[in-house]
């Protein structure tokens, strides 16, 4: 006698949106590592390679949430990794739009908030990164 497993193991992350999440966690990583340049010193090009770097991942979040949530909305089950994945790419481009608004402030007024914020983006990122493409249930991007 067969027996039919309870759950059907989660199909491949989509290209695209592997390349979306991974450029996203590149470029949040750049800018928090100008950051720490930064921080150690004081040289202002620094900030400026922070702000740009972190323009640059925010273009690459907005696609990845854009595309998990046409995602969500084209499944029929709506929970699962998707879902979260959806909120944490919600919450990283909330969290880096603020980061951005930060760093277009004078280099002197972006500390230390703007490294905290591009550590807890960065964070994130990696968090994002990990269940996107981890097998937890349900596919992501499909």
């Amino acid at each position: 006698m067969a027996t039919v497993p309870d759950r059907v193991p989660p199909g491949p992350v989509h290209p695209l949106l592997a390349f979306l999440v991974a450029a996203a966690l590149t470029l949040f990583a750049g800018g928090l590592l100008a950051d720490l340049a930064y921080s150690s010193t004081y040289e202002i090009q620094w900030n400026n390679f922070a702000e740009w770097l972190i323009a640059g991942a925010m273009v690459f979040a907005g696609l990845a949430l854009l595309w998990t949530l046409v995602a969500l909305l084209r499944a029929r089950n709506r929970r699962g990794r998707s879902f979260f994945v959806f909120l944490l790419l919600l919450a990283i481009f909330i969290l880096g739009l603020l980061n951005n608004f930060l760093h277009a402030r004078d280099a002197w007024g972006s500390m230390p908030g703007g490294l905290v914020l591009s550590a807890i983006v960065t964070l994130l990122a990696i968090l994002t990164t990990w269940f996107a493409f981890s097998g937890l249930r349900g596919k992501v991007g499909r």
